[in-house]
């Protein structure tokens, strides 16, 4: 059964390579109206998108941190609607000239943006990445291999009809492959190498480590998310208050939501204050360590707090959860982000500028903060457009992957009949 699975798997991605090499020939207008079309076709069966999605829905437990990533609702359908029209109306990535110089030997040499070919992205439960991926990758020229997980597969079984329709309205290859959503179909995919050209995993930092264990594909990774708030010394205790409350709970199960506090012990005694509405309109559970738990104790729901262990830090909470440190300086403060972070976001809240420039500098991450918050780590936010995912890897890309980075390049040469001596 492997084998057969193997064997149907690899001639779709081979089918797919030739539909790559297509859609490089396709002109971008009619890549942008493939989009618009799929932005109205979403519209038009918000229901049964809604109907299928609720079928993955009700096999998963609401209490998951994975729920609310899964779930799609009609106001996050036209988001996403908006969203593809916002792709099409991008200026397209291809066939820009990076470089443009005459060489000393007479040849002409430029440099430009060219397609990837197969970008193959591995995720788990957001059916919204199925409709992203597909937008960023046909924008910018390349063929999509989507490997979605068993928790999204009604979902994105239904995305993918109207992708297809929408591929198809326009005359455009079958540019997007849906992977069977079983464990065993990842393995095939990842050993792709000649067929598929990049693997991006979006997921849990096991789903991460496996991609790249296993993957003999190169691998761009999207890493989880451990994010720290440094409040400083020196911090405006308003900005604090505020930038924690909205890095903590505008979306708990996002990549880039907040999971420690990193509190100057000048500032422990301004704690119950800067995590009141946290407390008590959250209901955020609190893993302090000494000094910050004998500060919240009696100023903090007892039901929601707790004292901090060694787990309590280096953890994705994914949900209503949030440690706290006290640290001596802004030292302590960066050798605690060192060891305990994923080098995705991180912040600093500080009035001191020498402070700030250190941690901006100092502080090792695809993105850093000085006095705003880590929700801000979205491409749509650095106004790159809808993104792939959020890099945390220092080759080709790092950050906020939006369509620039799903593009290569080549150099063209130009001579008048040049041999070399």
């Amino acid at each position: 059964m492997a084998t057969t699975v193997n064997i149907t798997i690899r001639t779709a991605l081979a089918n797919l390579r030739s539909a790559a090499a297509a859609l490089n020939r396709q002109p971008a207008e009619k890549l942008n109206d493939c989009l618009r079309i799929l932005a109205d076709l979403t519209e038009a069966n918000i229901q049964p998108l809604l109907a299928a999605n609720a079928l993955d829905l009700a096999r998963m437990d609401p209490e998951n941190p994975k729920y609310d990533r899964l779930l799609l609702n009609e106001d996050r359908l036209r988001d996403i609607a908006s969203d593809l029209r916002r792709v099409a109306a991008l200026p397209s990535p291809l066939g820009t000239m990076l470089e443009d110089r005459e060489l000393r030997n007479g040849l002409k040499l430029s440099r430009v943006s060219v397609p990837i070919g197969v970008v193959g992205i591995v995720f788990e439960s957001r059916p919204n990445v199925t409709f992203d991926v597909f937008a960023l990758n046909l924008k910018a020229g390349n063929a999509s291999v989507l490997k979605g997980s068993r928790d999204a597969r009604d979902s994105n079984i239904a995305i993918k009809k109207l992708i297809d329709e929408a591929l198809n309205a326009n005359g455009l290859p079958q540019a997007c492959y849906l992977a069977p959503p079983e464990r065993e179909a990842l393995k095939p995919i990842l050993e792709a190498d000649g067929l598929v050209d990049v693997i991006i995993p979006r997921g849990s930092q096991g789903l991460i480590d496996f991609v790249r264990a296993n993957s003999s594909v190169p691998v761009i990774e999207t890493g989880a998310g451990i994010c720290h708030t440094y409040v400083d010394e020196a911090a405006n205790l308003d900005w604090a208050r505020a930038i924690i409350t909205n890095a903590k709970s505008r979306r708990v199960s996002v990549c880039n939501a907040l999971d420690c506090i990193l509190l100057h012990c000048t500032r422990v005694s301004a704690l119950p204050k800067m995590l009141q509405e946290l407390g008590e309109t959250h209901r955020c559970e609190v893993f302090a360590d000494e000094r910050a738990y004998a500060e919240l104790d009696g100023n903090y729901p007892a039901e929601l707090l707790h004292k901090a262990n060694e787990e309590s830090f280096g953890t994705e909470f994914l949900s209503m959860k949030l440690s706290v440190k006290t640290v001596d300086d802004i030292s302590e403060a960066i050798a605690h982000v060192e060891r305990f972070g994923s080098r995705h976001s991180e912040s600093i809240v500080t009035d001191n500028e020498a402070n700030k420039n250190r941690y901006l500098k100092e502080v090792d991450a695809a993105v850093v903060y000085a006095n705003a918050s880590t929700a801000f780590t979205d491409g749509g936010q650095f106004e790159l457009g809808a993104e792939i995912g959020i890099s945390t890897q220092k080759l080709h890309a790092r950050g906020p992957m939006g369509l620039a980075t799903l593009c290569s390049y080549k150099w063209l040469v130009e001579g008048r009949g040049g041999i070399r001596s």
